[in-house]
């Protein structure tokens, strides 16, 4: 199938004989085509009851006449007191009135139909030619009727003398040649009007293709569904999200990935995205209130990067990239490191123990030397069998010795309170992991460098509910910061060493606790630094709730 723009079309594909495949041909083709079916219906339209109408008119005209005519007092007496000549008065008094009217003929007859008038005036004596018995009784007709001066419309009416008996009638008959005549008169101006509405529809139809032919960039329909065709597909098949605005921030487009990515469905479309996100970064973002390159949002627990470009109709395009994953190894190679700086720190601390103990030995301070190896060696051991007793789920137990030797190479003081005890039955290990690990990482910092560095961590069962609380004795959170810490891109730390971005942790956990149904709060701790709460509703099962 082509999708060749017109640039790439040569001018014989362009300007070949045979039917038009550009859009801009074909619209004003079929544009050009229904104002000329429009104008030709319109005038047919009316010149089909004009005919009837000039009729109507010519026999309202032909029975005024009549009236006006038969009005005439001495006619009636005329009628019985003369004979119908040629000479006679009515037939001058006929003649009068059909010359001053410019109708086809007058005619006064007598009840036994002998007209007493007419314009042949060897007519006059005979018999009319056609039935005036209506007349006669009395009604007033007006018709299109054939009679010896041929197609005429017609007027009759009685003629009735002074004490309103009828003596005759009067029939006036205009030609109908001249009915004929005033139509094909009407005709050109008609026309012209005609011929002028299509010249401003065929204008109009012009200007329309040109303006489509401009928005389309001149392509063929072929060529517009086709790109449609290859659009819908290749926004479904790329594994990048992407979700198209319109300029009321209403979601006109959204493919597969990012209804993943953003927890959507098939109703987003036409809804508002500020509607369908609720109020977040991502929303804002999506919005264009938040501006820039390759900005982090955290949406579904999921961590995204996020790029929105402007369209011209006030819309925009945003694109989304899933950097969970990445942002978690980020965050495990900052582990990692941290661990090997523990390692190298104990590799040093230990060769100055193997050194003191070599000493020791050579020194024959033997009981000195086992004194001094058990004390090195139960401190770590006492620390994990602590862990261990009090925290039964092993993923979480694992993290805590591990962060528990980390915070003794920074020379903070990592313990648990009396009061912490979890069950080995958790629902979700790895969304607590990451939620403590996330708490316990920004303790240890804040706890860096005060003068008595300790950071507590408690974590305890209530029914099928979870409490984890973390304290350090760091500065402290001030109170107007303690919502904005948790949004995304909010930190007062440097970039981490690996290139990723700061702000992310305190979201991500508040994230995953409303992702559960539970909530986490900032406060002050009992010796002024900061005190984090995060409360999970439903963390246990409720077998290993009724087994405690």
């Amino acid at each position: 199938m082509s999708t060749a723009t017109p640039l790439e079309r040569g001018p014989a594909s362009r300007w070949r004989i045979g039917r038009p495949r550009r859009v801009f041909s074909q619209v004003l083709l079929m544009q050009l085509a229904i104002a000329t079916g429009v104008t030709t219906l319109a005038t047919g339209l009316f010149l089909a009851p004009l005919g009837d109408q000039l009729d109507d008119q010519s026999m309202r005209r032909a029975l005024a006449i009549a009236q006006t005519t038969s009005a005439r007092p001495v006619l009636a007496d005329q009628l019985r007191s003369t004979r119908p000549s040629p000479e006679g008065p009515i037939q001058a008094y006929a003649e009068r009135i059909r010359r001053s009217t410019g109708a086809e003929y007058v005619v006064v007859m007598d009840r036994s139909g002998i007209r007493w008038s007419h314009t042949s005036p060897e007519q006059i004596g005979r018999r009319v030619s056609t039935d005036p018995s209506s007349a006669l009784a009395g009604q007033e007709v007006m018709q299109i009727d054939v009679g010896t001066l041929g197609r005429t419309a017609r007027g009759k009416v009685p003629l009735r003398d002074g004490n309103g008996r009828i003596v005759g009638a009067v029939s006036v008959g205009i030609a109908y040649e001249s009915v004929h005549d005033r139509l094909l008169s009407a005709v050109p101006g008609l026309l012209a009007y005609a011929g002028g509405a299509l010249a401003v529809g065929a204008l109009a139809a012009y200007r329309v293709s040109r303006s489509l032919q401009r928005r389309t960039h001149d392509l063929a329909f072929s060529d517009i569904s086709a790109l449609l065709a290859e659009r819908e597909a290749m926004l479904h098949a790329i594994r990048e999200g992407v979700v198209a605005l319109d300029g009321a921030g209403r979601v006109r487009l959204v493919n597969d990935e990012a209804q993943r990515l953003l927890g959507l469905d098939e109703t987003a479309i036409g809804r508002p995205a500020a509607e369908l996100l609720g109020p977040s970064r991502t929303a804002e973002v999506l919005a264009g209130r938040v501006t820039g390159d390759d900005l982090l949002t955290v949406a579904g627990g999921r961590v995204l990067v996020v790029n929105r470009m402007p369209t011209d109709d006030g819309g925009a395009v945003v694109t989304l990239r899933d950097r969970t994953e990445l942002e978690r190894l980020g965050r495990e190679l900052d582990g990692t490191r941290g661990l090997i700086d523990a390692l190298r720190a104990q590799d040093h601390e230990h060769a100055n123990r193997m050194h003191t103990l070599l000493g020791l030995l050579e020194l024959g301070l033997h009981e000195e030397a086992v004194e001094f190896i058990t004390e090195a060696v139960g401190a770590h051991r006492a620390t994990a069998e602590q862990v261990a007793e009090r925290v039964r789920d092993p993923l979480l137990a694992a993290l805590l010795v591990g962060k528990a030797t980390v915070a003794a190479e920074r020379g903070v003081s990592l313990r648990l309170s009396p009061g912490t005890l979890l069950p080995d039955r958790v629902v979700d290990p790895p969304g607590l992991v990451t939620v403590v690990g996330n708490l316990v990482d920004n303790a240890l910092d804040a706890a860096s460098g005060s003068a008595e560095p300790e950071v507590v961590v408690e974590i305890r069962a209530d029914g099928r509910r979870a409490v984890l609380r973390v304290e350090d004795s760091g500065p402290g959170i001030p109170a107007e910061q303690r919502e904005s810490i948790f949004t995304e891109g909010w930190s007062t730390k440097e970039p981490p060493a690996h290139g990723g971005q700061r702000g992310l942790g305190l979201a991500l956990v508040r994230r995953l606790a409303q992702r559960q149904g539970g909530s986490v709060r900032a406060g002050v701790g009992a010796g002024g630094g900061a005190q984090f709460t995060v409360v999970l509703p439903e963390a246990l099962t409720d077998r290993e709730t009724a087994g405690r």
